[in-house]
């Protein structure tokens, strides 16, 4: 897991060159703007969701991890924490969906860790990195999130 702020992107473009592409397509683009939904930047390579929502206690969390995709996780209004910790760490709730190429699973550990995001900052989700995002840092509040996946 990786946490920066887009201010500083250009640090991230050695992991590759769709890392370059997703990050110049953040920086870019006016993404207040956008509705919810996906839009493509490299067709299945590179794509992103926007979404916004009301974040949510960590008792209605669950942790999720990908195997195909990479997330670049960017909060483009608003702030939420976000638990993270390696999938070694975890058991399945759920079987691996490799169509929505999505796991659900429970974290082992005696703690949740959370990294704190706000507006401009994001967050790289690697496999082996199980995350817990949209959870309330007190109240809830509003987010709206740009969720990038990068097929690896």
């Amino acid at each position: 897991m990786i946490k920066d702020n887009l201010k500083n992107a250009q640090f991230y473009y050695g992991l590759g060159e769709k890392f370059k592409k997703a990050f110049e397509y953040l920086k870019s683009n006016d993404l207040l703007k956008l509705d919810n939904g996906k839009y493509e930047i490299d067709g299945e390579n590179i794509f992103v969701s926007v979404q916004d929502y009301n974040t949510k206690p960590e008792s209605e969390g669950k942790f999720e991890t990908h195997k195909k995709y990479a997330d670049i996780q960017f909060i483009i209004k608003g702030e939420e924490k976000i638990g993270y910790t390696d999938v070694t760490n975890c058991t399945n709730l759920t079987n691996y969906d490799e169509e929505k190429d999505i796991e659900f699973l429970k974290n082992n550990e005696p703690e949740n860790h959370f990294a704190f995001a706000k507006e401009g900052d994001f967050l790289i989700f690697l496999p082996q990195d199980a995350h817990m995002p949209c959870i309330s840092i007190c109240d809830s509040s509003y987010v709206k999130k740009a969720v990038v996946k990068i097929k690896l």
